[in-house]
């Protein structure tokens, strides 16, 4: 459990009343993150949403081909900075990580039991509707940040 005074802090839980951020801060915890660890691989069942509070992490994904011999590849797919939530697969059908989720910098992060969250989100539909409108509204930040990314490979 951490403080909901925490959760407060951070934009993406702004749009949130006392009793919601009360009740998410009931299934989270504060955990400490040390660089080379790996928070989650992609294709791993999402158990966890995160809000980074401080350090970095990068986001890739592994491609593999299928002909002999096979050869795999790392592609960076972003950067989660301090403030950012990351993990919003957890919140996402069909609930499995799309990256891998690495630290490049010490630090520390809130995580949130997917679980316990999605449960709260079917109880209070209103906290669906908000959590879900931050969820779109990330996703359409790091959309955006992907399209650079191509046309800058591109170019």
């Amino acid at each position: 459990m951490i403080s909901p005074e925490l959760l407060r802090r951070y934009p993406f839980f702004g749009p949130l009343n006392e009793k919601q951020r009360k009740a998410i801060a009931m299934v989270a915890d504060e955990i400490q993150m040390k660089v080379k660890q790996v928070i989650f691989e992609e294709c791993q069942a999402a158990d966890a949403l995160y809000l980074l509070i401080e350090g970095d992490i990068d986001l890739t994904y592994k491609s593999e081909e299928e002909f002999y011999p096979k050869k795999t590849k790392v592609f960076s797919v972003g950067e989660i900075n301090p403030q950012e939530v990351f993990a919003i697969s957890a919140l996402i059908e069909p609930y499995e990580y799309n990256a891998t989720a690495t630290v490049t910098k010490d630090g520390r992060a809130i995580k949130i039991d997917a679980k316990a969250l999605r449960e709260l989100i079917e109880q209070d539909v209103q906290l669906g509707y908000i959590l879900m409108h931050q969820i779109a509204k990330t996703a359409m930040e790091r959309l955006a940040y992907t399209r650079v990314q191509l046309a800058a490979a591109w170019a």
